[in-house]
C-alpha cells in the first residue's frame, strides 16, 4: 500500500521530466524546426556544428559568470546579513522580510522593475548620470557591463535565500561553544573562524549549490533587461535556447543546446557537492 502513494509522484516525473528529456535528446539528433512534422536524422551534425560555432564561447563564459558570479555575492552578502540579522535588536524581523522579499517576486518582474533603472532613455541611473556628463550611458548595451548588472540584479533577487540558510544554520549553533571560545580569549574574529565558519558548512554547501544551479540556468532576468542582446553579447545558454528555437526555428540545435547545458550544470553541481561535503567532514 505505501509504495502506491510514490505513484502519483512517478507518474508526473516520467510525464513532464523524464519524457521530455528523453525526446530532447532525440530531437538533438535531428533537423527539425519545432513546428513541422517531417524531420530528418543528422547523427551529430549538431554537436559538431556547436564546437564550431563562433557564438558558442561567448555564450558559455557569460553562463559561467551567472552561475559563480552570482554565488559567490549572494552567499558573500547573504552570510554578512545573517551574521547582522542573527543578533538579537527590535526590528530585525521586519529587516529580514525585507531582504527575503524580492525571492517571491517573479523573475521577469524583477528583470523589468530593474530595467527601468537602467534603460537608456529615461533610466533613473542616466538621470543621474546626467548631471555630471552630456549624454546617457547605454548601461544595458554595453557587452562590458550589461552581463555584471544581469549578475547583479539575480544577485539581489536571491541573496535572501542564502541569508535563511545561514541564519537556520547559525541559530543551530550552541552558544556554549562561543562561551567557551571567549573564556579561551578568543575574539570575535577567532569565534568567527573556529566556532561559526566550521559549523556553518552544512548551509554553506546547500547554498553554493542551489545558487549555483539557479545561475546557471538564468533565463528570465536576461530576456526582461537586454533579451540576450546587443546580438548574443548578453545570453546564457539557456537564452540561446529559447532564441534558436522560437527566433531561427531551429530545434534541432536548441536540443542540443539544452543536453549540454544539462550535463554542464549536473557535473559543476556534482563536482561543488562533493568538495564541500569533504570540506564538511574536515571542518
Amino acid at each position: 500500500m505505501l509504495n502506491l502513494l510514490y505513484l502519483p509522484a512517478l507518474i508526473l516525473f516520467f510525464v513532464f521530466i523524464f519524457y521530455p528529456f528523453v525526446k530532447g535528446i532525440q530531437i538533438s539528433f535531428t533537423n527539425w524546426n519545432g513546428y513541422n512534422q517531417e524531420y530528418k536524422w543528422v547523427g551529430l551534425r549538431n554537436y559538431a556544428r556547436l564546437f564550431h560555432d563562433p557564438d558558442i564561447a561567448k555564450i558559455i563564459k557569460n553562463t559561467i559568470i551567472y552561475g559563480v558570479g552570482s554565488t559567490i555575492f549572494q552567499n558573500i552578502i547573504g552570510l554578512l546579513y545573517a551574521l547582522y540579522l542573527n543578533m538579537n535588536f527590535r526590528t530585525r524581523g521586519i529587516v529580514r522580510t525585507i531582504i527575503y522579499l524580492p525571492v517571491i517576486i517573479s523573475s521577469l518582474i524583477m528583470g523589468y522593475i530593474w530595467y527601468f533603472f537602467f534603460q537608456y532613455q529615461g533610466g533613473a541611473i542616466n538621470d543621474i548620470l546626467l548631471l555630471f556628463q552630456d549624454k546617457p550611458t547605454n548601461l544595458l548595451g554595453d557587452p562590458n557591463i550589461n552581463v555584471w548588472i544581469i549578475t547583479f540584479v539575480n544577485t539581489y533577487q536571491y541573496l535572501g535565500i542564502a541569508m535563511v540558510l545561514f541564519l537556520a544554520g547559525l541559530q543551530t549553533i550552541p552558544k556554549d561553544y562561543y562561551e567557551a571560545a571567549t573564556i579561551d580569549g578568543a575574539g570575535a574574529f577567532s569565534r568567527f573562524i573556529h566556532v561559526t565558519w566550521p559549523l556553518l558548512a552544512p548551509a554553506f554547501t546547500v547554498s553554493m549549490v542551489m545558487n549555483l544551479i539557479g545561475g546557471l540556468k538564468l533565463f528570465d532576468v536576461i530576456t526582461a533587461l537586454t533579451n540576450s542582446g546587443p546580438g548574443y553579447a548578453s545570453a546564457s545558454m539557456s537564452t540561446l535556447m529559447y532564441l534558436l528555437y522560437f527566433g531561427r526555428e531551429d530545434a534541432g540545435y536548441a536540443a542540443t543546446i539544452g543536453i549540454v547545458m544539462f550535463i554542464m550544470i549536473s557535473l559543476v553541481s556534482m563536482i561543488s557537492l562533493i568538495f564541500l561535503r569533504r570540506r564538511e567532514v574536515s571542518a
